[in-house]
């Protein structure tokens, strides 16, 4: 069985998309309607904007996003997978293109969702940072001590596959979980160059405004099951996944689990649909007896 996954914030790369804007029609015409609805022309930056123009979430995941659905919508009838899932973001680029969400609706609640972040990261500097090295247990243990000292939140945010978990909160939360985390035997913990506590409860007010958005938001029933962060598992129910969405701003991205099960649901053939190689590398590690490879 096949399934398609989607990379988010952080695949991004000038040039981005401007092979499909160049060759294919129906590709152009997407991004048009893309510099039509964002109020401004995305695509002069996505093809020739600098690296710090292109970090800027508020630039980043309409980008990524459109750069992933745009491809999979070129794909045409090639794009038949037994199932999909999303890194984070792109949990919006899979639903739109198995169809639970239209390419109109799907742009514009990754473009609030970054909004509402960038709003949330500026009322609540927080970092990230990636532990290598080290059992989810443990990270996880460490960081509830940290955060029970009272010296801020930090949690577990993106479990991106065995051995790799990233952790999310306060600037000082987060230092001082590093601190504790390599003394306990971690090969590393580095503090990632975020402008912002991702996937953690600083994010409770960005989840307030993007929840008015989904909830306002027509959703379809996907063509195939969407396996998604908050739980790992496989959602085809409109409601749940509109409720699985609205939570996993402040949830962990649980993608370690998430390819786990979709492998046992019968996976052999993941393909990555969009910029980068960052999911393929995760996968690798979570199982190398899958095939594995991507479509930019």
């Amino acid at each position: 069985m096949k399934a398609y996954v989607f990379p988010g914030q952080g695949a991004q790369f000038t040039g981005m998309g401007k092979d499909l804007y160049d060759n294919s029609e129906i590709a152009k015409e997407l991004f048009e309607k893309a510099n039509e609805i964002l109020g401004f022309r995305i695509t002069d930056i996505m093809f020739e904007g600098s690296a710090d123009e292109l970090k800027q979430t508020k630039v980043t995941q309409p980008a990524v996003f459109l750069h992933s659905v745009i491809r999979a919508i070129c794909l045409g009838d090639e794009f038949a997978p037994d199932m999909v899932g999303g890194h984070s973001l792109g949990e919006f680029s899979a639903l739109v293109a198995t169809g639970a969400l239209s390419f109109e609706d799907g742009l514009k609640l990754v473009y609030a969702r970054a909004l509402a972040m960038q709003k949330a990261c500026e009322a609540a500097p927080g970092t990230m940072a990636a532990v290598i090295g080290m059992d989810d247990a443990t990270i996880e243990n460490i960081c509830a001590e940290v955060t029970a000292e009272g010296n801020g939140v930090v949690v577990p945010a993106n479990y991106n596959c065995t051995g790799q978990l990233v952790i999310s909160g306060n600037v000082e939360a987060v230092n001082a979980a590093c601190e504790k985390l390599k003394a306990a035997g971690a090969k590393r913990a580095l503090v990632l160059p975020v402008g912002g506590a991702f996937h953690s409860p600083l994010m409770q007010p960005a989840q307030e405004e993007l929840k008015k958005a989904i909830e306002t938001t027509e959703f379809n029933t996907p063509r195939c099951p969407i396996y998604q962060n908050v739980d790992a598992k496989a959602h085809t129910d409109a409601a749940e996944i509109k409720a699985n969405l609205i939570a996993q701003l402040t949830a962990s991205v649980r993608w370690t689990y998430e390819v786990q099960n979709m492998i046992a649901a019968g996976a052999s053939e993941f393909i990555e649909c969009g910029p980068g190689k960052a999911l393929q590398g995760m996968i690798a590690k979570i199982d190398r007896s899958v095939n594995i490879c991507g479509i930019q």
